[in-house]
């Protein structure tokens, strides 16, 4: 006998593995056709699988810091029902890439819950917004985000200001595409309010518990079909988690490096360690302690760099004061939610992805009219002659394969005066 020890958890897939390893050799072998497609993958590509009517599935897009890697967006989860419908929990820098990774066409993302508005939560939602219309997405867009402890520090006021500073940007955007994707519905609520419903539709009910991360933070608790998803974006363990998040089927909570690891990997000293560490955020062990008393059917950990030697670390101090089924979340990682099963993988994201196609209609508006809306005489007499032309007669011949008759825009100015 060696002296290390396994989890209930090891050990139960030990003896699974063992006896499916049993069962196996009393049978033929299965034979997997050399030409067809596996029957089993052990990963999960986007797009690929249907999802049943009583079936969640929930992805990880951003699950580090705000401390910009290759290997971790910052936080961000996406919720997929079988009804159809489907939700983003968080967008912090990073992750509107790993969402496009996926191919979901932007009209079917169009609701958006924000537990509070640090970058490393918010920080892709201006880029997701703005640039919709760019990548197809034509339904307007719902955003849900706490109230502030100031009005102006608030979601409506942040929203105010990000389009404030972003009007040139929104202004040329809509001037060339179809702007219905530019529509933005901001729905603030009462951050203080204790399992407060803020969305009720579709057989979908998503609740918020007060955070304590800053004040005017919130976690969420999206229930369907008798499945329940709890997310606490940044919060230490709260009372509201502790009574109202028990039995989640999924419970994403945040979770810290040890504290000496904070000062050894990201050079903080020791009172800012231990500060943000265990006072700001969750420590691994305060993230198993509330594990421990609300009992999900599985507790995913996240918000922290997840890597060789850190996840041990934090598994370690998890395991002081949780026994029970956990997994550290790791970007593009997929749990497929049912009553009865619960099965962990991995996506295999598109790192070439392009915008999936409109899902409805475009209507571009008149883009001749931003030439003297936008354009100043400074760059409309900058068009090079000899370069417009052949832009010219590129539109022109595209238009006789294609039966159109596009106009040119600016290369056509400096000629028009003289037809």
């Amino acid at each position: 006998m060696t002296a290390c020890k396994l989890s209930i958890i090891a050990m139960a897939s030990l003896c699974s593995i063992l006896a499916s390893g049993m069962a196996t050799a009393e049978k033929a072998p299965e034979e997997w056709s050399r030409t067809q497609p596996y029957p089993v993958h052990e990963v999960y590509y986007p797009g690929t699988e249907a999802l049943a009517a009583d079936e969640m599935r929930v992805i990880a897009c951003g699950t580090g810091m705000p401390t910009p890697r290759l290997k971790q967006a910052a936080g961000c989860f996406l919720v997929e029902l079988g009804n159809g419908e489907k939700f983003i929990f968080d967008m912090g820098e990073g992750s509107y890439e790993r969402i496009a990774a996926l191919g979901i066409p932007l009209d079917q993302l169009d609701k958006v819950f924000l537990g509070h508005l640090h970058l490393d939560h918010a920080g892709d939602f201006p880029a997701f917004y703005f640039t919709g219309p760019v990548n197809n997405r034509l339904q307007p867009l719902r955003l849900w985000g706490p109230n502030g402890m100031k009005p102006e520090w608030g979601t409506r006021a942040w929203v105010k200001n990000m389009e404030e500073m972003w009007a040139w940007e929104k202004a040329t955007r809509g001037s060339v595409v179809d702007p219905r994707g530019l529509t933005l519905e901001v729905n603030e609520f009462d951050w203080t309010a204790v399992n407060n419903i803020i969305f009720d539709e579709d057989g979908v009910v998503i609740s918020t518990l007060p955070a304590i991360h800053g004040e005017q933070s919130v976690s969420f608790i999206l229930e369907w079909k008798g499945l329940k998803f709890a997310f606490s974006s940044d919060t230490l363990p709260s009372t509201g988690w502790r009574d109202h998040a028990v039995d989640a089927d999924l419970s994403v909570h945040e979770c810290f490096l040890p504290p000496e690891m904070m000062m050894s990997k990201l050079g903080m000293a020791a009172s800012e360690a231990i500060f943000v560490g265990t006072q700001a955020h969750t420590s691994a062990q305060a993230f198993g302690k509330i594990m421990s008393l609300t009992r999900p059917r599985l507790a995913v950990c996240y918000h922290f760099q997840n890597d060789h030697d850190t996840s041990m670390a934090v598994y370690s101090e998890i395991r002081k004061t949780y026994d029970g089924p956990l997994d550290l979340a790791q970007d593009f990682m997929v749990w497929n939610v049912t009553k009865d099963d619960i099965r962990t993988r991995m996506a295999v994201p598109n790192h070439e992805s392009f915008p999936t196609p409109p899902q409805r209609q475009k209507q571009p508006p008149d883009s001749m009219k931003i030439l003297g809306e936008m354009f100043s005489d400074t760059t409309l007499n900058s068009v090079e002659p000899e370069s417009a032309a052949v832009t010219n007669a590129q539109i022109k011949a595209f238009n006789e394969r294609n039966g159109t008759d596009v106009k040119p825009g600016l290369t056509a100015v400096p000629f028009m005066d003289k037809k």
